[in-house]
């Protein structure tokens, strides 16, 4: 019981330390350092452990559990470094956070893929769209030449027929004057005509 007062009170002093239960078996937490004491708890193998004191007369060491717990345990049945299953498990959780983090850098590239591609999609439409505005602008050019052919074309067609009209006017006007003209004429020859024939038999008969 002295004892056990003894390394409570150098536990107070001695810096805590973390052991580990090593991996053979489970071991017993006993409330004194005799194997006839009482087991405060079980401890499963490579169970991290805080040193609170050891008593290297009798080889225990006084510890606290991850409960809370405090009591004795066999400082032979305690190693400095995890047991390999939990290197293990510490080795398969470091694995799982790298793979979970391999996803998602493989995720980040693959949206930097995404965006690489929606980009590229993006500068080909607006070429697109571009040589089309261009395409567009040509067009209304074309199309402002066109319409001001048109305008040209219907002027001059208009021109031709105002000049179609004169001549069309013109040539009636002739045709009418030539008309008149020979009307004119056949009235100026029915009056003489006569009057020739006339004077030829007044001929005539003086002869006689």
């Amino acid at each position: 019981m002295v004892s056990i007062l003894v390394l409570l009170a150098s536990s107070s002093v001695v810096q805590a330390r973390t052991a580990y239960v090593t991996d053979s078996v489970d071991l017993p937490l006993r409330s004194s350092e005799s194997e006839r004491s009482k087991i405060v708890k079980m401890l499963p193998n490579g169970m991290a452990l805080t040193l609170l004191g050891d008593n290297t007369e009798n080889g225990y060491t006084y510890v606290r559990a991850e409960n809370g717990a405090e009591g004795f345990i066999l400082t032979r049945y305690l190693s400095s470094t995890p047991i390999s299953r939990t290197q293990l498990e510490a080795v398969n959780a470091k694995l799982a956070t790298l793979q979970e983090e391999n996803q998602r850098l493989k995720e980040s590239a693959g949206n930097g893929e995404n965006a690489i591609k929606e980009r590229d999609s993006l500068s080909t439409e607006l070429s697109e769209l571009k040589h089309t505005s261009t395409n567009a602008i040509q067009l209304k050019q074309e199309r402002d030449q066109l319409q001001e052919r048109v305008i040209s074309a219907e002027r001059e067609l208009e021109h031709l027929k105002r000049e179609n009209q004169a001549l069309t006017d013109n040539t009636n006007q002739d045709w009418f004057v030539y008309g008149g003209s020979l009307a004119l004429l056949g009235v100026l020859l029915g009056f003489l005509l006569p009057k020739l024939s006339w004077r030829r038999r007044t001929s005539t008969w003086d002869t006689f």
